[in-house]
């Protein structure tokens, strides 16, 4: 099987499915269980835990990289035909994993009492319980980044299926095993020991399918000197990158609180956590697109039409849902939050919203320029106009409030989406004809087409919301029509009704 064959079909339709679903079940769970917790632990205490949970996802980042590296390694290896290589591959990502996880769990132990004594301003009838939690926590640390390196020989393989088998009822355990644990009257380091369990189990399922499909790694423990620097390489732009990221989403907040005040920041805030769930669709498909443009990296027209229908598909999905959010973004806001939250965040909802789709369009260049082995261009590109963009930020925000935050978000996703395609063109020599050829200019008009109608087929109506929404449920339906008789090809449809007909069965 060819490296264009791997990625044809429903294939990668069916695998950003299953990321949307890997991410969305366990943030309905949170929705569940988090009450529970508060409730049983109070205020104070789902506070450390609230630390607790930000310190598993910070403890990714002292893998380097080597999870995202060992994807694209193990997928180059596969369109290469290069089974025998997986093994040096996997040991050699884990070993050095494991001992920049033992590492870390070291370093964590011996700052923890300055952190939580110091740090964290923690009540002192909690100190005691809140730092033998995070001594727990410091065990899990190596298990946690290893977990990146199981969980990325699984994605190279584009094996999203069992990724998600293991992902979906794992990560929401992290929310459900605190909540048994908490209802127990178990505590911080009861809850803290659950997370640990689910650490071990995570590991251990991950490993079990790594054998399954790679039954050599279990017969073959050799790590390779000379594979280190490369996965380390590719891993630490990968790791610089990710850094830049919390800087660039949550700098704004910080300038808020400091330029205005925090009453100002809680109608940001709230407007930013809706508008950000927009970008499941565009970072699920970005986890299902790493392997396969990985795969195709070697072969120019396979990377240019998986791109290019990946473009197409991700503006027809996410473009239609930004439009409707930005239509009713007043109405929701007053039946979600009430009058108050309407009047002050509904432009910010809107302006943020449009700055989800550009930031979401831009995952795709992005992901293809580290799935080609060039993750130090995104990084470059970050690098290039954070200063500027803090600097617009700050100017924004003291002329206009909140409204000018959202502004400069959404001009910094313009930018960054500009310059990632312009990167990305210019490295593969992308040609526009084949774009066109594959129905992204097409794609592009209907868009435009339904946001313009339905924007002004709503601004002429009457004020009521149920009118309003049944005239774009109308514009919605013209919506579908055109892109199947007029924007999808055959290959689309194919890949389409592959997709429907797995999940019917196995539904």
């Amino acid at each position: 099987m060819n490296a264009v064959s791997r990625v044809r079909g429903g294939l990668l339709a069916k695998n950003a499915a299953l990321n949307v679903l890997g991410q969305v079940i366990p943030g309905l769970v949170a929705v569940v269980a988090i009450p529970q917790i508060v409730h049983s632990l109070g205020v104070e205490r789902f506070g450390v835990l609230s630390l607790a949970w930000v310190a598993l996802w910070y403890f990714g980042l002292v893998d380097l990289g080597l999870g995202r590296a060992t994807t694209k390694f193990v997928a180059a290896a596969l369109s290469r035909n290069e089974t025998e290589q997986i093994p040096a591959i996997a040991w050699t990502s884990l070993t050095t994993q494991c001992l920049l996880g033992i590492l870390g769990a070291l370093l964590t132990i011996a700052a923890t009492p300055f952190l939580v004594g110091n740090v964290f301003n923690i009540s002192r009838d909690l100190v005691d319980e809140s730092i033998l939690m995070f001594y727990i926590l410091a065990i899990a640390l190596p298990l946690v980044i290893c977990t990146g390196t199981l969980r990325g020989i699984l994605e190279g393989s584009q094996r999203f299926d069992l990724v998600n088998s293991v992902k979906i009822p794992t990560n929401s355990m992290v929310f459900l095993l605190p909540a048994v644990a908490t209802a127990l009257g178990l505590g911080l380091p009861g809850v803290g020991l659950s997370l640990l369990g689910t650490m071990i189990l995570t590991a251990a399922s991950y490993y079990l399918l790594c054998l399954r499909l790679f039954p050599a790694i279990g017969a073959a423990v050799k790590p390779k000197r000379e594979l280190v620097m490369p996965l380390i390489r590719f891993g630490g732009w990968v790791t610089l990158s990710t850094m830049l990221v919390p800087v660039l989403i949550y700098s704004d907040r910080l300038m808020i609180s400091a330029v205005i005040s925090v009453a100002a920041l809680a109608y940001y805030t709230a407007a930013y956590e809706v508008a950000v769930r927009l970008l499941v669709i565009p970072l699920s498909l970005g986890s299902a697109l790493f392997p396969a443009f990985s795969a195709v990296a070697q072969e120019r027209d396979g990377v240019e039409r998986l791109y290019a229908r990946s473009t197409k598909h991700l503006l027809l999905m996410m473009g239609p849902i930004t439009i409707v959010a930005v239509l009713f973004a007043g109405e929701f806001l007053r039946i979600w939050l009430g009058d108050d939250f309407a009047a002050n965040s509904t432009t910010v909802f809107q302006l943020l919203a449009v700055g989800m789709l550009l930031n979401g369009l831009s995952q795709l260049p992005a992901t293809l320029l580290d799935g080609i082995g060039r993750p130090d261009l995104r990084t470059k590109i970050f690098l290039a106009y954070i200063g500027p963009y803090l600097v617009l930020t700050w100017l924004l925000i003291s002329r206009m409030g909140i409204v000018g935050a959202a502004v400069a978000w959404a001009l910094r996703a313009a930018i960054e989406l500009t310059c990632c395609t312009m990167v990305a063109w210019h490295v593969l020599g992308f040609r526009w004809l084949v774009f066109q050829r594959s129905g992204v200019g097409r794609g592009l008009t209907a868009f435009v087409c339904f946001g313009m109608i339905a924007t002004f087929a709503t601004a002429i109506t009457a004020r009521s919301v149920w009118f309003q929404g049944a005239i774009v449920a109308v514009c919605l339906a013209g919506f579908a029509a055109a892109i199947w008789w007029w924007v999808l090809d055959q290959t689309d449809k194919g890949g389409l009704k592959s997709v429907l007909v797995r999940l019917t069965m196995h539904s």
